[in-house]
């Protein structure tokens, strides 16, 4: 046997792989269905990162002249260069009349036309709240998609209207309902006379002054649309207007920023304002539960590839005794474990496909989740990234081979094993530490981090913390179970490499579980509770303002309330950070009744004074802000603003880190409409209790879905885990059993024993995995809530069942196999 070559390795790989064809079938499930979700992964990864906004309404433009939709901010990490962070706005970025004489002048330009858009609410005929609601343009500004006229002429007076999208055709941007199905030239729409009908999405398309009017924002427009000479090519085109509005020096009318010239697909961040941000929130979304993925691909495979070599130590100890090298050895397992994962993640990555195919479908199908022209496009090249996320898996897989099968046949006394699984605990540890002092998205993150930290450690440590474990239990059973109970603890002393092996999934399932459901209805359930405290009005109105409900009969008091965002820019651990948050607008005089933030410190009556912001208490400890110090934001537009702290509150949850006052909000709103109004009647009663106010980021609902949909997938690869690796130690016990048998063990103390081991299994998990759990959750729950995190009782129940099925399943399944 010394001089084996690669023939011989060739040959060890295949004679065992057909010797060991059931072993390696967990490992093959498992790659399979690890390489199906990353190869999801990465396909909306890769859809979302070619994503753009819809171009509509600016098609048939060359060039769009625009603000700039993204605010930016530098700062110097600890020891590093400076950095540079973004983020989205969500309300629109005007641009200065000017530019329109600046571009009109650039040679090849045929047209600049300005597009100022407004909303039009059309109201009942007894003053009722609005009755429909409709996207309003000039119908100079038609020419840029091109809209053409179908039936009539264009508008030349103030009253006059032309529709567009007549018989109910998609709704205009974020206008709710479209325009009347079976309106005609002389009818009367929204106050106003149609005197024709274009094609196009829903549309009210009046003259240019009145659209200026309209519209509210003198001396500025939403976008300058411009169109070329016939034969001037866009990127001349861009080229030239670009230097000259360079050297105008013009910029937009929020912040001071240089004014955009878009081409392409970057027309359309102009029309459609929360598409971009979306895609930026769902790509770190992809980002990071990727990274969870990986994370726990590797837990699961590790386990499950070690167990599977750990099996054959017999056979791996008779070819070193007859010739075999160590590094032959490793090297037929390798090869064994390629071919398993090669096969497994080809399948699994045909199965990418319909997965992800199935997602995208989901999302597009339910109106309202997915933003208002964000188009994710799914080009056939795109599909290739499955097979780069086959590859990473056989990797990964390969990887977790090679380390089982370090120095075989020398298993050591297990000390630098014992220390990395202490270091990683006291890492887990120190995360979940850090968790419970910071706030957001941050105290998220390193409860995420404690826990896949803990969870690592845990599986290093699997065969001392089983010991443990069984110790407590071994006079129990020695005593109580009788000869199943003797069996049951002779067996786990001298296995307790395999028992900590059982052990680590079912732990990774229960606390992955359990983190993943706790941290959603902990944040939930305080801030619901939070909202119903905070809104104390008797009545909800929509489609209206305060001003015009205060002078309804038995109305005491009320108030508009306005959503926005507003970007905070700051640092954490040194590295520079931007954070988009939604606001509301109130009027300060009207909040008594209709809205408590439960004010700690301060008065809300300061919101009356321009310039002025209430802040929540979390955010207020994070600033170091108290009533009298400044804050410095950035509106929803990017305009910058140092505010006044007149009050800190303790509702933040559900009102949002910061109330504004409405006239500070409004002029820096795309739409300044109040989304209700709360109102507190004179009898202080209401027929209908009032939906609670509550702050939600847009795309909110996306993110929710998609990863709903993802950590339903990890959590069934690691419930896949748990059955896999109880299945693949089960059926190397065939002789054991069998053993057992010959020396006078009954069928009926065998399945007693086994239903001992299967009670110690999920009992030990379950707590261990509670433990793992519960350590992040709580310092995250504290952080962010103040108390202890809330599991409802029939989802901690659905989390405990599972284990118990899947793991009496996997205990008993293999012995019925060797049975039957």
């Amino acid at each position: 046997m010394t001089s084996l070559g690669n023939p011989a390795v060739r040959l060890l790989a295949a004679r065992s792989l057909r010797s060991h064809r059931k072993a390696w079938a967990a490992v093959f499930a498992a790659v399979a269905v690890t390489t199906a979700l990353l190869g999801a992964l990465a396909l909306a990864a890769g859809s979302a990162g070619l994503g753009h906004a819809r171009v509509e309404r600016y098609a048939a433009a060359a060039v769009v002249v625009a603000g700039d939709q993204e605010v930016r901010w530098t700062a110097k990490p600890w020891g590093s260069e400076p950095s540079t962070v973004t983020a989205g706005l969500t309300e629109r970025v005007r641009v200065p009349s000017a530019a329109v004489d600046v571009v009109r002048a650039v040679p090849g330009v045929r047209a600049a036309v300005p597009d100022h858009t407004f909303v039009v609410r059309e109201r009942g005929a007894d003053g009722s709240p609005d009755r429909r609601v409709y996207a309003g343009r000039s119908w100079e500004a038609a020419r840029l998609a091109p809209y053409r006229l179908l039936e009539g002429r264009e508008p030349r007076a103030a009253d006059e209207v032309v529709t567009g999208g007549v018989g109910g055709a998609g709704a205009g941007a974020g206008t709710g309902a479209g325009v009347a199905a079976g309106v005609r030239v002389g009818h009367v729409v929204a106050g106003r006379k149609v005197v024709g009908l274009a094609d196009g999405p829903a549309a009210l398309y009046v003259t240019a002054a009145e659209a200026r009017k309209l519209a509210g924002h003198a001396g500025a427009a939403d976008a300058v649309g411009v169109l070329a000479r016939p034969g001037v090519p866009v990127d001349t085109l861009h080229a030239r207007v670009r230097a000259a509005l360079d050297r105008a020096g013009l910029e937009d009318t929020a912040s001071g920023r240089p004014l955009r010239a878009l081409t392409g697909d970057g027309r359309g961040g102009a029309e459609h304002l929360a598409a971009p941000p979306a895609r930026m929130e769902l790509l770190r979304l992809l980002a990071a539960v990727s990274g969870t993925l990986v994370l726990v691909a590797v837990l699961v495979l590790a386990s499950l590839v070690a167990q599977a070599l750990q099996q054959r130590a017999a056979e791996r100890e008779l070819l070193l005794s007859v010739g075999a090298t160590p590094r032959q050895i490793r090297a037929a397992a390798g090869r064994e474990v390629t071919r398993v994962a090669g096969l497994a993640a080809l399948l699994g990555a045909v199965a990418a496909v319909p997965v992800f195919l199935g997602l995208w479908s989901a999302l597009r199908g339910r109106t309202g989740v997915v933003p208002e022209g964000l188009e994710l496009p799914v080009p056939s090249w795109l599909f290739a990234a499955v097979l780069v996320a086959a590859g990473l898996v056989v990797g990964i897989t390969r990887l977790v081979a090679l380390s089982a099968t370090r120095k075989p046949g020398r298993p050591g006394k297990g000390r630098v094993r014992k220390g990395v699984g202490v270091a990683l605990l006291v890492l887990g540890a120190g995360s979940a530490g850090a968790a419970g002092v910071q706030g957001g998205e941050a105290a998220a993150a390193a409860a995420g981090a404690a826990t896949v930290t803990l969870v690592a450690g845990c599986a290093v440590l699997g065969p001392w913390i089983a010991g443990a474990a069984m110790k407590v239990l071994d006079r129990p059973f020695r005593r109580l179970g009788g000869a199943p109970g003797r069996l049951t603890a002779a067996g786990a002393g001298a296995h307790s490499r395999r028992l900590g092996a059982a052990l680590v999934p079912v732990v990774l399932v229960t606390s992955f579980a359990l983190v993943q459901l706790s941290a959603g209805t902990t944040m939930e359930r305080a801030a619901d509770a939070q909202a119903r405290a905070a809104t104390t009005a008797d009545l909800s109105l929509s489609g209206t303002t305060a001003e015009r409900v205060r002078k309804l009969p038995g109305v005491a008091t009320a108030t508009d309330v306005l959503r926005s965002t507003v970007v905070l820019a700051r640092t954490e651990a040194g590295t520079p950070r931007l954070d988009r948050l939604p606001v509301l607008g109130v009027d300060a005089a009207g909040l008594a009744g209709t809205l408590d933030p439960g004010v700690v410190a301060g008065d809300l009556a300061g919101l009356a004074e321009p310039g002025t912001v209430a802040v929540g208490a979390a955010m207020a400890d994070s600033l170091e802000a108290k009533p009298g110090s400044t804050v410095e934001l950035r509106l929803g537009d990017g305009a910058p603003k140092r505010l006044r702290v007149v009050a800190v509150y303790e509702r933040s949850l559900a009102l949002g880190e910061f109330l504004l006052p409405k006239a500070e909000l409004a002029p820096h709103m795309s739409d300044p409409h109040p989304a209700r109004v709360l109102a507190a009647t004179e009898g202080g009663s209401s027929a209908s209790p009032v939906a609670p106010e509550q702050v939600t980021l847009p795309g909110a609902e996306l993110n929710g879905i998609v990863s709903a949909a993802i950590v339903s997938a990890i959590g069934g690869l690691t419930l896949l885990s748990v059955l896999s690796t109880l299945t693949l130690i089960g059926a190397g016990r065939r002789g054991e059993h069998r053993l057992l048998g010959q020396v006078g063990a009954s069928a009926g103390q065998l399945r007693r024993m086994l239903g001992l081991e299967a009670g110690f299994l999920t009992v030990t998990g379950l707590i261990v995995g509670a433990v793992v759990g519960a350590l992040p959750l709580t310092a995250f729950a504290w952080s962010l809530t103040g108390g202890l995190p809330y599991l409802p009782p029939e989802q901690a129940a659905l989390i405990a069942g599972t284990v118990v099925v899947t793991v009496v399943a996997g205990v008993f399944l293999p012995s019925r196999r060797q049975r039957a």
